[in-house]
């Protein structure tokens, strides 16, 4: 019985090992097969548990099911961002880029076996109920998200609209997990906004990055021109979880990042730094015409403010951090979430792909921003939204280290707990909407474009009125 055992395992070693050379890594896998032999031993100890498995386990579990989770638990041992996309989410992930999909308008990670909020989308399902970044997910539903995969939670969050379903959340400072009621909906993601402030100032936010974000940022920095000169301008990136490099790189005048033979970086030579300069073919896809030959002159020289927060992601940080390198535009708010990672798809067989850490993200001046982010030039706190124990980068397990800040990082000593508070509401607030008379840091980036004294991060919103009977 031993015997055939081992027969077998070597003969799923050799399985394993042309599986892993025809999929469709074989670019990669080629160039570095020749400098990385394949591990034997460890194909062998894999082969072993897979036929102890197929032998032993309680109940038949098909070869399909443990191929495919061992190559997630590959990936999701990686980083937090690395991930298997199996058929549904690889379309998902396709239709999501392009601004409309199905589900919460909810950016997900995973923390200690649960799912983490980074951030909710605008105008969904998951901004309307309230939910904030930092807020943990503990149940869907009637089940308990302990023990689950990321995909396997964002599954179950998927479905048809006009669906309901229930989420159990935790959130630091509050009494005990409350439960919030959401509709499934089709999130057609409106990823650029604007609007005249008042004469001569004008906002414009941008929500997450998307294939067609830079030719609609475009557009609307020509309908707020066309209302007259410019006096100020603010670029709202709070709560961006960033999106597609490209639609980023459109708007900056430069970028760059790290990565291993080649990727974003043009050169063969591993890990150094590239610059990679705005030339059309990095923002554009297709043959669409160039869209930044549209941007008003005036656009380059309006005095302007960036407003960020912890919910700034991935690429919006890139473009804080490129407009901040170049003095172009002042920050305001709080320190980013701090992921200086690229991820690429790479499509595999049968309509599933891999999403796979490549490069780092540098500014412009050549600083990493991995689990450390952005800081503003002028720190204000919404004192609506506290950010003690806010989620950021840095408190995800398995994220990368920033190598240029290896003695900064914080142990999980120093972290906030996110254990719940006794005194607090159990309610969730009410979302608050952006460039209002209630958005606290809004009204501080007009005063500074105006040249007025702005209140600092220590303020706190006026007291309410008494009421009157």
């Amino acid at each position: 019985m031993t015997t055939k055992f081992k027969q077998a395992s070597l003969v799923l070693v050799g399985v394993l090992a042309g599986i892993l050379i025809s999929l469709n890594f074989s670019a990669v896998a080629q160039r570095e097969s020749a400098r990385f032999p394949l591990p034997v031993d460890e194909l062998r100890a894999f082969a072993e548990v897979f036929g102890a498995i197929k032998s032993n386990y309680v109940e038949p579990v098909e070869d399909k099911k443990l191929i495919t989770e061992a190559i997630s638990g590959m990936l999701t041992g990686l980083d937090p961002h690395s991930a298997y996309l199996d058929q549904d989410a690889f379309k998902e992930l396709q239709v999501g880029t392009q601004g409309e999909f199905g589900g919460l308008g909810i950016e997900v990670g995973m923390e200690e076996g649960f799912v983490k909020v980074v951030s909710p989308i605008e105008d969904t399902p998951a901004f309307r109920a309230g939910l904030k970044p930092g807020d943990f997910i503990i149940k869907i539903d009637d089940a308990s998200v302990k023990g689950m995969t990321l995909n396997d939670a964002v599954k179950r969050m998927r479905g048809k609209p006009r669906t309901t379903i229930r989420l159990t959340i935790m959130r630091k400072g509050e009494a005990k997990p409350f439960e919030v009621t959401l509709t499934r909906d089709v999130i057609r993601v409106q990823s650029v906004k604007s609007k005249m402030i008042e004469p001569g100032y004008g906002w414009i936010r941008v929500s997450q990055f998307q294939e067609h974000t830079g030719e609609n940022l475009v557009k609307h920095l020509e309908g707020l021109f066309k209302s007259g000169p410019l006096k100020g301008l603010i670029l709202d990136l709070r709560n961006d979880p960033g999106g597609l490099l490209n639609g980023a790189v459109g708007i900056l005048l430069r970028v760059s990042a790290r990565a291993r033979g080649g990727g974003l970086d043009r050169r063969p030579d591993r890990g150094r730094q590239a610059q990679v300069h705005r030339r059309p073919e990095d923002y554009l896809r297709g043959n669409r015409d160039d869209y930044l030959k549209n941007l008003p002159a005036a656009v380059k020289t309006v005095p302007m403010v960036v407003l960020v927060n912890g919910g700034s992601a991935s690429a919006s940080e890139i473009v804080a951090g490129a407009l901040q390198d170049h003095k172009r535009a002042t920050l305001i708010g709080t320190p980013t979430f701090g992921k200086g990672s690229v991820q690429t798809i790479l499509p595999l067989g049968n309509n599933t792909a891999i999403k796979l850490t490549t490069a780092r993200y540098y500014t412009p001046s050549g600083r990493s921003i991995q689990a450390k982010g952005i800081t503003p030039d002028i720190v204000v706190e919404d004192p609506t939204t506290p950010t003690v124990g806010r989620l950021r980068e840095a408190d995800l397990e398995k994220h990368l280290q920033n190598e240029q800040e290896q003695d900064a990082q914080s142990d999980k000593a120093q972290k906030t707990s996110t254990k719940p508070s006794p005194d607090a509401e159990e309610k969730p607030p009410t979302p608050l909407e952006f460039a209002s008379d209630k958005d606290f840091q809004f009204q501080q980036a007009l005063k500074f474009l105006k040249g007025v004294p702005l209140a600092t991060a220590q303020s706190a919103p006026p007291a309410p009125a008494p009421a009157k009977n």
